[in-house]
């Protein structure tokens, strides 16, 4: 898959969905997404305390984070917003960093694992040499998937509560 087409993806646990890049139609159906997350998942995805993104946060999830990443929807067959994955590069095509984000009550369904899975081999496809991510220290559940998948933790001396994960692609 590119990032400008459609894939479906089936998780482990069966549960399929059709990931594909963000559109501005989309916006309603996010925000209806953000209503199902949890504010500490809101809290892990943004590192703050927002609680519910408001037009101008919707258009630059869908919009993308710059020239050489990707917003993508992770879409139930209902039509539903299951999660967001974005992957954003560095000009010099070296590093990646991907963030995930999906409803509560979707946990433990393998959502993460393959829109994280997806977003390896995304960066891999472009030629980066390293997928990265910054990690509430109190988010087990991604920091046992990002662990489960070769991923390496360093803190951050600055901040204790956050953590580095990176994963060498080449």
């Amino acid at each position: 898959m590119t990032i400008l087409d459609r894939e479906r993806l089936v998780t482990r646990t069966g549960r399929a969905l059709e990931l594909r890049p963000a559109r501005p139609d989309d916006e309603r159906a996010l925000a209806a997404f953000f209503a199902k997350v949890t504010p500490e998942d809101m809290r892990f995805r943004f590192l703050s305390t927002r609680r519910t993104p408001g037009h101008d946060q919707l258009l630059a999830l869908i919009q993308g984070p710059n020239a050489h990443g990707a917003s993508l929807i992770a879409w139930n067959e209902d039509g539903t917003v299951a999660a967001t994955a974005v992957l954003a590069g560095d000009a010099a095509g070296e590093r990646a960093e991907a963030a995930i984000l999906l409803r509560g009550d979707l946990k433990g369904q393998g959502i993460g694992w393959t829109l994280l899975e997806r977003l390896v081999a995304e960066a891999r496809s472009q030629g980066y040499a390293v997928v990265e991510s910054l990690e509430d220290r109190a988010n087990h559940g991604a920091l046992q998937v990002e662990n489960d998948m070769g991923f390496d933790a360093a803190p951050l001396e600055e901040e204790p509560t956050l953590v580095w994960v990176s994963k060498r692609l080449r």
